[in-house]
C-alpha cells in the first residue's frame, strides 16, 4: 500500500468545512462574527446552523466592504456550486480585469472566514441563506440587474410554447421540456452562436434589449406586442413571467454585458483626497487652541448650571427653549450647544439631580475634573466623545415616532458613532502630515467599506420602452455612516482634535498611533519628560493603516482596550500640554470700572475673579466688569471689603483704579444695613429712615411689607423673593440665619449625588475575549467529538457508524457495567448526561474511579478530570476501533 497520504475530501457541507479549520481560524470566525458564541454551540454542527440563520447572514453582509459584497452577489447568480474561474469571469468580464483578479482571491478568503462561502476552489458554494438574501427575484431585486436564469423564467410555460422557442432559434426539436431548457441555455451561453443569433435581430429589437440589460430587467408589453418586441420573444431572448410582463433572461444579460454581473466593479477602496496642507506646526496649534477653548466652553456651560441647571422633561431631555437659553449663554448656535451638552454629559460631568422637580446639574466628578492639569481635562472629554455612541448631531431630528429628539433625551445612541468616529480620523491618520481631507472623499471611501446592501428600487415594474439601469454601486442617499463621518469632522475641529480639519499629533496619540517621524524629530530637538507610558502597547495593530486597504470587518480591530486607552490619553495630554498657553496669576485693572485677562487664569484667581466681575466679552483676552451687582455678590460669598482691596493688588500688574475702590467700599457701606430673615420674612434695619423710604417707594407695593416696630418691617414675600425685590430697588440687603447671623451664599451650591458617566449602546453581542474565545473552541471541539464519535453497535444492530446526535439511552445496570468495564480496560465511552438544570449534552469520558454513586472519569468535553452522579447518566455506548 502507497505510504503517500490520502487527499482531504472536499467537504459536504458547512459544518465538515469548519472541522476543516484550526483553532485560529476558528477564534477569528467567532470574533467577527460574535453572535455566533452567544451562547456557545455545542458542536460544530450547532455551530454551522447559527451561522446559517437569516439573522446573523444579514449582519455579517452588512459588515462586508463593497468588493466583497459584490462577489457574493456573484456568487449567487452564478451557478451552485461555481468554479473560481466562473466567479472570476462574472466579476471581471470577458476582457478580463486585472484589479479585479489581484483583489478576488482576498475577497473570496474574507467571505470563506465568515462563513459566508465554503468549498474549494473547484465548487465554491455561498451559504443557503445569504444564496436566498442576493439571489435575483421579483420581490427583492438582485444589485446587479440580473433576472431569472432561463430554466427559472420557463418553469410555468407550456411544452410547446418552450418547443417553438427552441425551433426558431435553430435548435432540433426534443421530447421533453427538460432537454429543451437545457439546449436554449447552451446556445445563450454560448458566446459564437450567441452573436450569430443576435446578428440576425434587427438593430430597434437590439435596443429594447439594451434599455433592460443593466436593469431592472422586468418590462411591461401589451396584449398584442409589437413587431420589435415579437422577434425578441420569438427567440427567448425576452421570456414572458405574467400577463404583460417579461424579462431578460440571465444568460442573455451577461452576453450583452461581455459577462459582467455588475456594471462597475470597484476591487479598490477609493482613495480619501487631500482638500488642503497646511504645516504641522499651524496644525496643532490651531487644535491646541481649539482644545482649550472647549474645555473653556464645558467649565462655562456648567457654571450656568451651577445653581441648578434646566429641568427635565417628562420624556427625558432638555426642553428645545432651554436648548436655546444655553445657546444664548455660550454664544453658539444650537446644534453646538447640543455638542457640547452631550460631550459633558458622554464625559460624567453632567447629570440629572434625581430630584421630585428634576433638574439637571454638575456631577462631583466634575469638582475633580476642574482640578486637574488642562491636557488631562481635555483627554478626558476626547476620550469620552471618542467612544460615546450618543449622537449629538441627531438633535432636532424626529424618530420612527415622529417624535422631536431632543439633547440629553432618549434616542440619541447610535451604535456605530465610535466606530465611524475612530475610522474617520484613522483615515486621517493616513494622509500626509498637516492635509486636510476632502470630506465627499471621506464619505465615498466609508460607503466602500460599508456599502448600502438594499440598493435600486423595486423591480417588476419598468417599460421595455424606458429600462433603467441599477447599476453595482454601493447606493446613493444621505445615510447615517455617511452623516455621521461629517458630524466627526466638525466635532473633532471643535474639540481640538483636528486643526484646520488635518489630525493633530495629540490627536493622533489619542489613537493610539505613535507621532510621525517628521513630528518625532521636532519633538527630540527639546528635551521632554520620558516615561514607560511613552511608548503605547500598540505592537498589535500598525501604525497606520494603508488607504488601500479594506476596513476590518469588526470595528474592535481597530478599537483600544480601556488600558491602552488610557496610556494613548496619557500621551496625547503629554503631546497638548506644551502646546497650551501657561495660566496667568495676574490681570490689568483699568479706571472704567474694566478687568483684562491677557490669557487663561489660574484657578484661585479664575474662580474669585468670576464671583467679583461679570465676562463682558471674550476672545484671544478675557474682559471682566465690575458693577455694583458683582461688588455684592462677592460680600454675599463672606469677602470683607478688605479682602477685595487685597485681593486686587496682589494680582493686578496695575494700580487698582480710584473708582474701582470707591466702588467696593460703597457697596460694602451699604452691604448688610438691611436685615432679611423668615417671618414669612422680615426686613430689620437700625436706620427707620431707610426703612420709611421702602414703605414710601410704590414698588415695593407688590411685597406686602408693613411696620412691626421702628427697626423692622414684616413682608407677606418669601425672604427669597424680598431679597430679589430690595435688591431691584437698589438696595444691598443681607440675609440671615434664625439666630440673626449673616448668611453666606456659596458659589458652588448644587452638585447632583454620584452619576456614572453613560454606558455606549453596542452593535449587537459583545466580541468575546480571548479567554472565552479559547473556552468556547475547547467546548465546541469536545462536543463535536462527542457528537461524532464512532460507537459500537450493539448485538442485533448493524454498525452504529458515526454518532447521530442522539443521546444514548440505556439501564442503570448496564450503564454501571459498562462504566466499570472501561475502568480496567482504560477505554474511553460516549455518555449522554442531563445536569442539575435539566439541559442534555453529550461527552466523551475516560472513565478513572467508580464508587459511591459518582464516577470520576477525565472529560473530553471540558478537557479535565470530573465527576458525575451516575442517575444522571441517561445511558452509554463503548467507540469503536480508530481504523487504519
Amino acid at each position: 500500500m502507497s505510504t503517500e497520504e490520502k487527499p482531504a475530501a472536499a467537504p459536504r457541507s458547512l459544518a465538515e468545512a469548519l472541522r476543516g479549520r484550526d483553532d485560529a481560524e476558528l477564534a477569528a470566525l467567532l470574533r467577527s462574527r460574535p453572535d455566533l458564541v452567544t451562547p456557545v454551540p455545542t458542536d460544530l454542527t450547532q455551530l454551522a446552523t447559527r451561522a446559517g440563520t437569516r439573522a446573523s447572514v444579514v449582519r455579517a453582509l452588512d459588515r462586508l466592504d463593497l468588493f466583497t459584497l459584490q462577489t457574493a452577489q456573484a456568487l449567487a447568480v452564478a451557478a451552485d456550486p461555481a468554479p473560481y474561474d466562473e466567479l472570476l469571469g462574472l466579476l471581471a468580464g470577458d476582457e478580463g480585469d486585472r484589479a479585479v483578479s489581484a483583489a478576488l482571491p482576498g475577497a473570496v478568503r474574507t467571505l470563506r472566514e465568515q462563513a459566508l462561502v465554503w468549498g474549494d476552489d473547484d465548487r465554491l458554494r455561498l451559504v443557503r441563506t445569504a444564496r436566498e438574501l442576493l439571489s435575483p427575484s421579483p420581490q427583492h431585486p438582485s444589485p446587479t440587474g440580473l433576472g431569472p436564469t432561463v430554466r427559472e423564467a420557463t418553469a410555468g410555460m407550456s411544452p410547446g410554447r418552450i418547443q417553438e422557442i427552441v425551433t426558431t432559434v435553430g435548435l432540433p426539436s426534443t421530447h421533453d421540456s427538460v432537454s429543451a431548457v437545457a439546449a436554449l441555455t447552451g446556445l445563450f451561453t454560448d458566446r459564437e452562436r450567441m452573436a450569430e443569433l443576435l446578428a440576425e435581430v434587427p438593430f430597434e429589437s437590439l435596443e429594447v434589449l439594451e434599455r433592460l440589460v443593466w436593469g431592472p430587467p422586468y418590462g411591461q408589453v401589451t396584449a398584442d406586442p409589437a413587431t420589435r418586441l415579437r422577434r425578441l420573444l420569438d427567440r427567448g431572448l425576452l421570456l414572458p413571467t405574467a400577463p404583460g410582463t417579461v424579462v431578460l433572461p440571465r444568460e442573455v444579460a451577461l452576453h450583452l454585458r461581455g459577462g459582467r454581473a455588475h456594471r462597475t466593479v470597484e476591487p479598490v477602496p477609493p482613495p480619501v483626497g487631500a482638500a488642503a496642507t497646511h504645516p504641522p506646526q499651524v496644525v496643532d496649534a490651531t487644535a491646541a487652541g481649539q482644545a482649550y477653548t472647549a474645555l473653556a466652553t464645558v467649565e462655562e456651560l456648567l457654571k450656568d448650571w451651577d445653581e441648578g441647571g434646566p429641568a427635565v422633561l417628562r420624556s427625558g431631555g432638555l426642553s428645545l427653549r432651554d436648548l436655546k437659553r444655553t445657546a444664548v449663554a455660550l454664544d453658539v448656535t444650537e446644534p453646538v450647544a447640543a455638542f457640547w451638552v452631550e460631550l459633558a454629559y458622554a464625559a460624567g460631568l453632567l447629570a440629572s439631580d434625581g430630584e421630585a422637580d428634576e433638574r439637571y446639574a454638575a456631577t462631583p466628578a466634575y469638582d475633580t475634573w476642574r482640578e486637574r492639569p488642562a491636557a488631562e481635562r481635555w483627554t478626558t472629554l476626547a476620550a469620552a466623545w471618542l467612544t460615546a455612541t450618543r449622537t449629538p448631531g441627531l438633535v432636532g431630528g424626529r424618530d420612527a415616532k415622529d417624535h422631536t429628539l431632543s439633547a440629553l433625551g432618549p434616542g440619541l445612541d447610535r451604535s456605530a458613532a465610535p466606530e465611524v468616529r475612530r475610522r474617520v480620523l484613522t483615515l486621517l491618520a493616513g494622509l500626509p502630515e498637516g492635509a486636510a481631507p476632502d470630506a465627499g472623499s471621506v464619505s465615498e471611501r466609508l460607503r466602500w467599506e460599508r456599502p448600502l446592501r438594499a440598493t435600486g428600487g423595486a423591480a417588476g415594474s419598468g417599460s421595455t420602452g424606458s429600462g433603467t439601469g441599477s447599476g453595482s454601486g454601493s447606493g446613493g442617499g444621505d445615510d447615517l455612516r455617511s452623516r455621521l463621518a461629517r458630524w466627526t469632522l466638525t466635532e473633532a475641529e471643535m474639540l481640538g482634535v483636528t486643526g484646520r480639519g488635518a489630525l493633530s499629533a495629540h490627536g493622533r496619540a489619542l489613537l493610539g498611533m505613535p507621532a510621525p517621524k517628521a513630528h518625532a524629530e521636532r519633538t527630540d530637538r527639546s528635551p521632554e519628560p520620558t516615561g514607560p507610558g511613552d511608548r503605547l502597547p500598540v505592537h498589535h495593530r500598525p501604525a497606520v493603516p494603508p488607504q488601500d486597504s479594506p476596513a476590518p470587518h469588526s470595528p474592535l480591530l481597530t478599537a483600544l482596550t480601556p488600558a491602552e486607552q488610557a496610556a494613548a490619553s496619557a500621551a496625547a495630554a503629554r503631546l497638548l500640554a506644551p502646546q497650551l498657553p501657561e495660566p496667568l496669576d495676574h490681570v490689568l485693572l483699568q479706571a472704567d470700572l474694566t478687568a483684562v485677562a491677557p490669557g487663561p487664569l489660574q484657578r484661585p484667581l479664575a474662580d474669585m475673579l468670576g464671583v467679583l466681575a461679570d465676562v463682558e466679552s471674550k476672545g484671544g483676552a478675557t474682559v471682566y466688569r465690575f458693577t455694583p451687582g458683582s461688588v455684592r455678590r462677592a460680600l454675599d460669598a463672606g469677602r470683607a471689603a478688605t479682602d477685595l482691596h487685597a485681593f486686587l493688588a496682589a494680582h493686578s500688574r496695575t494700580p487698582v483704579p480710584q473708582p474701582l475702590t470707591y466702588l467696593i467700599d460703597d457697596v460694602a457701606r451699604r452691604h448688610g444695613h438691611l436685615r432679611v430673615g423668615a417671618a414669612s420674612a422680615y426686613v430689620r434695619c437700625d436706620d427707620d429712615a431707610m426703612l420709611n423710604e421702602i414703605l414710601a417707594d410704590k414698588r415695593a407695593a407688590g411685597l406686602g411689607l408693613r411696620r412691626l416696630a421702628p427697626t423692622v418691617l414684616a413682608a407677606q414675600a418669601d425672604p427669597a423673593g424680598l431679597l430679589e425685590g430690595l435688591r431691584q430697588m437698589g438696595f444691598a440687603p443681607a440675609a440671615e440665619s434664625a439666630e440673626g447671623d449673616v448668611l453666606i451664599t456659596r458659589t458652588d451650591a448644587r452638585r447632583t449625588p454620584p452619576r456614572a458617566a453613560p454606558e455606549p449602546v453596542p452593535e449587537g453581542p459583545p466580541v468575546p475575549d480571548d479567554t472565552l474565545l479559547a473556552a468556547a473552541i475547547r467546548a465546541v471541539r469536545a462536543g463535536d467529538l462527542a457528537s461524532t464519535a464512532p460507537r459500537k453497535a450493539k448485538a442485533g444492530e448493524a454498525d452504529a457508524g458515526a454518532g447521530s446526535g442522539e443521546l444514548p439511552r440505556t439501564g442503570s445496570a448496564e450503564t454501571l457495567a459498562t462504566v466499570q468495564a472501561a475502568v480496567l480496560t482504560g477505554e474511553s465511552l460516549w455518555i449522554g448526561y442531563v445536569n442539575a438544570e435539566g439541559a442534555a449534552s453529550q461527552r466523551v469520558i475516560a472513565p478513572v474511579r467508580v464508587e459511591g454513586g459518582f464516577v470520576t472519569a477525565y472529560d473530553h468535553t471540558a478537557d479535565e478530570v470530573r465527576t458525575y452522579p451516575l442517575h444522571r447518566i441517561t445511558g452509554v455506548a463503548e467507540l469503536a476501533d480508530d481504523e487504519n
